[in-house]
């Protein structure tokens, strides 16, 4: 049992994603083609709707581990305006840039969950996108198409947006997003610092190994106690 939970872990590392937008919900799950992910993207069914200048929570999960920083930023109409920096230490921003400079956290294991408060622009606009990307170090040489993670949400600014956003557009709405708002002294510029999000329940293949090791452990007591 405790060979065949083993395996199911390392299975699970091995299908997880590096990094995974979780609020708003993104438009595909690919990463590695700019703008958005996958090559030749469209405009996905996957919208979420808010106020303009509404100030939103972006969360996202890394779940493999890359030295570098995270940057976020927003086109008004469609995803010709993201740019990619100019190198592994660009962190300038520019126009389209909301919130740049993310410090990368290093942490020892595990999913490890960022948020993000962002104000959005005041303004409507029915094909805008947010794009969220890691830009890891650990990769050179920068720019052969092996340094970056995209990923974007397909979004509608309008003044008769609900207030309270849909399921999956943000954190506490349902949907797989998660984390809390993020809070604190961290990098970038504008808005609240990235925070870990709090820890939940252990994902199943670790219960597996742990129940595993506890009848391991429970046979052995047994067994010696039994002895004559």
């Amino acid at each position: 049992m405790a060979a065949a939970a083993a395996l199911a872990l390392a299975g699970s590392r091995s299908a997880a994603a590096h990094i995974q937008l979780t609020a708003p919900r993104p438009r595909v799950t690919g990463l590695k083609a700019g703008p958005c992910g996958e090559a030749n993207s469209r405009r996905s069914e996957n919208i979420c709707e808010f106020q303009p200048g509404a100030t939103i929570v972006v969360t996202w999960n890394e779940t493999v581990e890359h030295p570098g920083h995270f940057r976020i930023s927003f086109d008004d109409d469609g995803d010709d305006d993201f740019a990619d920096p100019a190198g592994f230490d660009d962190t300038s921003g520019g126009p389209a840039v909301l919130v740049d400079d993310i410090a990368d956290r290093v942490v020892q294991g595990g999913d490890r969950g960022y948020s993000r408060e962002v104000p959005l622009p005041d303004m409507e606009c029915d094909n805008c996108t947010l794009q969220v990307i890691q830009v890891m170090s650990d990769k050179p040489p920068y720019g052969d198409g092996n340094d970056i993670y995209y990923q974007c949400a397909d979004l509608v600014l309008s003044s008769a947006a609900p207030a309270d956003p849909a399921d999956g557009c943000a954190p506490d709405s349902g949907g797989d997003g998660s984390g809390d708002a993020g809070g604190g002294d961290g990098g970038g510029e504008g808005g609240c610092a990235a925070a870990r999000s709090q820890p939940g329940w252990p994902s199943w293949p670790v219960v597996l190994v742990a129940t595993a090791f506890a009848l391991q452990r429970r046979r052995r007591l047994t067994s010696r106690a039994s002895r004559p």
